[in-house]
């Protein structure tokens, strides 16, 4: 596979896309794309299963740094100094759907006035809790169907078809400090990357940790951050109270359902990096 980013001209006179992109993920995927480049505006495109066609002649071209696919977005780095970041957001419009290519200038501007968007709830989930989590959520007066079901690795699970696409494992400041200090953290965090989406979720706040056990203070909390290292894909997140972990996991359960529904089971292809745009 051939890791360039490729823009030519759309051979298909009757088009009102003008221009082909090559994008080096899930095999080679090709969108028709407005413009080359979105410079000053966010480009429209569509996937529509159009195959690579350069007769008509190839306007640009570079090598990938990351092509990676993130939920419902592709990030996009290459190796130049300019024009090198950008970003594909698979969406619909009006019930059809549509991709939008764009930078972080474009994107800003598509926003002018900063506008704060109200928020939206997930809509129904299915949530799986492990018969071990005690006393646990109830996610109570949200739309959220409870199973009891022993998990892999994580107290709670967000289910799809299933399928858990992602894993929450809850902690009580003093369950952390526990945990980190007899070593168990260690495995719990090990089973959680595992999966595609997970997260440790306290309900605490970060200094309550340096509280919980007289004079280790610092030494939890470098463990902690030793862990965070060696598992970074494993968000450690301090929600503040037993509420706002709740909520936290709410909203992170239908994220990860709504990106699991969007994204392709096809293999990922990227270059070297790991860095998001």
């Amino acid at each position: 596979m051939n890791s360039l980013f490729r823009v030519a001209r759309n051979p298909d006179p009757e088009s009102r896309l003008p221009y082909l992109v090559w994008l080096p993920i899930e095999g080679g995927l090709v969108l028709k794309a407005r413009d080359a480049w979105p410079r000053l505006a966010r480009v429209f495109c569509a996937d529509e299963a159009t195959p690579w066609d350069d007769s008509a002649g190839l306007v640009d071209e570079a090598a990938v740094l990351i092509c990676r696919r993130r939920g419902a977005a592709i990030d996009l780095v290459l190796d130049r100094p300019k024009l090198a970041r950008s970003q594909f957001v698979f969406t619909n419009i009006r019930g059809r759907p549509a991709v939008w290519w764009q930078t972080q200038k474009t994107a800003q501007a598509a926003n002018p006035a900063a506008r704060v968007p109200r928020g939206r709830l997930p809509g129904h989930l299915t949530v799986a809790v492990d018969p071990r989590e005690k006393y646990g959520w109830r996610f109570a007066g949200r739309d959220v169907n409870i199973q009891r079901r022993t998990l892999a690795g994580g107290d709670y699970g967000a289910v799809v078809e299933d399928e858990v696409v992602a894993v929450v494992e809850r902690k009580t400041i003093d369950n952390l400090a526990t945990s980190l200090s007899d070593g168990s953290l260690v495995f719990q965090m090990q089973r959680l990357a595992e999966a595609a989406r997970s997260a440790v979720v306290v309900e605490g706040d970060y200094p309550d940790l340096f509280l919980t056990q007289a004079g280790r203070g610092s030494w939890l909390a470098d463990m902690l951050g030793r862990l965070a290292v060696r598992y970074s894909e494993v968000p450690i997140i301090f929600a503040g109270s037993r509420k706002f972990a709740e909520e936290w996991t709410y909203r992170f359960f239908g994220a990860a359902v709504g990106d699991a529904r969007t994204t392709p089971s096809a293999t990922i292809e990227e270059g070297p990096g790991h860095d998001a745009v």
